[in-house]
């Protein structure tokens, strides 16, 4: 079974959103979503700034299997990104919720935020997928 940390909040997507001291939330992919994509070898991230709305396509994440979108969980502003991954992709196979997150981004509605799955959740649905 796949990684699940509880103190996260995750997207049926598998994304994961984490908040940060700041206010900001911290945006990866989650450890089942990493190792179905395979080893990454390119991580192509939104620019500071970017304005993202719930849903929307605003990363990739391409392994030697396929590439992938990474969906912003969250509507807001993108803050920072990790700039770690342009030279190694594969933090986000080998840490995805520490080193290998994706990028931050400041909420506009804290409904959103209580939209998002539970570890619980989460767990959930990786049993549904399985079966």
């Amino acid at each position: 079974m796949s990684e699940i940390p509880s103190e996260l909040r995750y997207t049926k997507d598998h994304e994961w959103v984490r908040e940060e001291d700041d206010g900001s939330w911290i945006v990866g992919i989650t450890d089942h979503a990493q190792t179905a994509l395979g080893d990454l070898v390119f991580v192509e991230l939104p620019e500071a700034g970017t304005e993202v709305s719930v849903g929307d396509a605003c990363a990739v994440v391409e392994s030697v299997k396929a590439a992938s979108d990474v969906y912003s969980p969250l509507t807001g502003e993108v803050m920072t990104t990790n700039g770690a991954l342009d030279e190694s992709p594969e933090l986000v196979n080998s840490d995805p919720y520490g080193e290998g997150w994706l990028f931050s981004i400041r909420p506009e509605s804290p409904v959103e935020l209580e939209e998002l799955l539970t570890s619980d959740d989460y767990e959930r649905l990786l049993v549904e997928l399985d079966d």
